[in-house]
């Protein structure tokens, strides 16, 4: 049976984001069997969508095929987008798509961070001078997701980072939706007695929320000239991410291979199918070992398994996608950079979405994503999101409408 690997991405309107995610899947095959083929698409926004890489292992023959989140936790898109888009898909052709696990808070990955972060120190120690790290603040900045289980895992990152180096402290903020934002979490930085803070985004790639991440980095430096900020590297193509990614494909293909969101069995499915009907997949149909009294460790604190703080009403959401209008817009797209937008100067700063919500109050918004490197929409669907319950939370998006000293 030949095999065919999907690196399913997100999507971003920013072109280097776009080039950076294609060289990893150019360099993924050389962790894999050789006479695997592997593709690669994207969620929203940029080109190839995730069904055109589908296509393409399928025309070159491809009987079974192997995909996972290019994604470091779940949330919204590999819990909810992702595995409806893959299931369509095999439903339409009648073929096998199986699903892997996120990246996850792994060892490797934290290895990668630590890379990463050690590079950041020794260039900052070579510019100012040696500095232990028991006197430096690391501060580790993640996404910012709706689901808290996805934040609650940046949070641990940190701490291992923190504690496997050494550092004197550690804070975790995020790029967008939660709180605390990156510039609210730098000023409370700025308050403790380090004299330098490494600032380290928890991503993979390059982005909008990368430059709005470096960018208040910059204006609080500017505030406070007695502090050393430095600004760590992202993940990127490092050899240890491009190991953990063939490893959550590679256990796909072992003799147990672990529970995923794509065969969730703790809610139902629901396929949009080409012809406009929908057809739905029970909990019932859906069916794995590990799927018993006791949950698997990836499931334990989900939202939609079970009743997490704060959250409770979303235990058992139907699974569907949410992201077709946006499939393939492409990376130069309206919206896409600075300088098409009256409200930011040298970065998104996230005003955009914030603007939208006080004047479109009454359509439609996404949780996870902002005007720029993700998006904002208007538009009419048959399915909503849960409200995030803090999205007017004071240190959350609305700390970009107040006023800059």
């Amino acid at each position: 049976m030949k095999t065919g690997v999907m690196i399913c991405g997100h999507g971003s309107r920013s072109q280097s984001a776009v080039d950076e995610f294609a060289t990893l899947a150019d360099k993924l095959p050389a962790y894999l069997p050789d006479d695997w083929m592997t593709d690669y698409g994207y969620l929203e926004f940029a080109n190839p969508v995730i069904r055109d890489g589908l296509d393409k292992l399928r025309e070159a023959g491809c009987e079974r095929i192997l995909a996972v989140p290019g994604m470091l936790f779940a949330a919204m898109h590999a819990k909810n987008d992702i595995p409806t888009v893959l299931n369509t898909y095999a439903a339409k052709h009648g073929m096998t798509v199986s699903y892997g696990r996120e990246l996850g808070v792994d060892p490797k990955m934290i290895a990668a961070a630590a890379g990463r972060i050690q590079d950041a120190v020794a260039a900052a120690n070579a510019e100012h001078g040696d500095l232990p790290l028991t006197e430096t603040c690391l501060v580790v900045i993640g996404r910012g997701a709706s689901d808290p289980d996805a934040n609650g895992n940046v949070a641990k990152i940190a701490r291992m980072l923190q504690e496997g180096m050494g550092f004197g402290w550690a804070e975790v903020g995020y790029s967008g939706v939660t709180f605390p934002l990156v510039e609210p979490c730098l000023q409370h930085v700025a308050l403790l007695p380090y004299k330098r803070v490494i600032v380290f985004p928890y991503f993979l790639f390059s982005g909008i929320l990368i430059d709005r991440i470096y960018g208040f980095t910059d204006q609080v430096a500017a505030q406070h000239p007695a502090i050393q900020f430095v600004k760590a590297g992202y993940l990127g193509d490092h050899p240890k991410v491009l190991e953990t990614f063939a490893e959550r494909i590679l256990e796909q293909d072992s003799d147990t291979p672990p529970p995923n969101c794509g065969i969730c069995g703790y809610r139902s499915q629901v396929l949009a199918m080409e012809d406009g009907k929908s057809h739905k997949i029970s909990v019932e149909d859906r069916s794995h070992p590990a799927f018993g009294s006791v949950p698997p460790p990836t499931c334990v604190l989900c939202k939609y398994r079970t009743q997490v703080l704060g959250f409770e009403a979303e235990v058992g959401a139907v699974q569907e996608s949410h992201h077709h209008h946006v499939e393939g817009q492409g990376a130069n797209a309206p919206g896409s950079n600075v300088a098409d937008c009256t409200l930011c100067e040298t970065f998104c700063t996230g005003m955009c979405r914030l603007q939208a919500q006080d004047h479109h109050h009454h359509h439609h918004h996404h949780d996870d994503h902002h005007h720029h490197d993700d998006h904002h929409h208007h538009h009419d669907h048959d399915h909503h999101h849960a409200i995030y319950p803090h999205a007017k939370h004071p240190h959350g998006p609305e700390s970009a409408r107040k006023p800059k000293p």
